[in-house]
């Protein structure tokens, strides 16, 4: 069984010798550029907008452990990463923001679903939690006011939607924070980029 342990292990096991980064940076990694691949990759800005994503959070190729499913993705909440894995054993490496304290989401699913500009309707849950969501019980139509921004993949167990997605975000500056209701944050560029790449059907992961 996959762990965060094993993956950040093995991802270290596997470029021993490298320059290591600091520990706030998610698991050891080495300078891997897109020319290192079969392709060269192109990558989402390092800006939003007018908002300059922190290096720490921008869109990066990284290696890591050998054997991970392709184009699957994989969340490590405590480090604010998520990864798409790439052939040769790399991932793109993308910030987000989790699920605040109490409402973080952790395990497996399909990507059985994707949306561009997707609607939103706060789940029942949310609702009792913060009652001034009542006004959107009926739902909010996708734009770029709506909360999940531009791109949503949508996370199923068992043929059945477990109302937790990757998702676009109108609040740039949220991401590496504790801040939504269990979903995944990203950049709006950063989510259309992964949207692109991610089949349907695809594996995901958080630990």
């Amino acid at each position: 069984m996959l762990t965060r342990r094993h993956f950040i292990a093995t991802s270290a096991a596997a470029i021993a010798g490298g320059p290591a980064l600091a520990q706030s940076a998610g698991p050891l990694q080495l300078d891997v550029t897109p020319e290192m691949l079969s392709e060269p990759l192109r990558l989402p800005p390092d800006f939003e907008g007018d908002f300059e994503i922190p290096a720490r959070f921008r869109a990066r190729i990284v290696p890591v452990q050998p054997g991970l499913p392709l184009y699957s993705i994989h969340i490590i909440p405590e480090s604010f990463h998520l990864y798409f894995i790439l052939p040769f054993d790399r991932a793109i490496r993308y910030g987000v923001a989790v699920g605040q304290e109490g409402l973080g989401w952790r395990g497996s699913a399909v990507i059985a679903r994707k949306a561009q500009w997707p609607g939103w309707r706060p789940t029942d849950s949310m609702i009792e939690r913060n009652p001034a969501l009542e006004r959107y019980a009926d739902g909010m139509p996708g734009g770029p006011n709506n909360p999940l921004g531009a791109r949503a993949l949508y996370f199923y167990q068992n043929n059945r939607d477990t109302a937790i997605r990757v998702h676009g975000t109108t609040e740039p500056a949220s991401i590496g924070r504790q801040a939504s209701n269990g979903c995944f944050r990203m950049y709006n560029s950063h989510v259309i980029d992964l949207y692109e790449r991610t089949p349907v059907g695809a594996l995901a992961f958080a630990y």
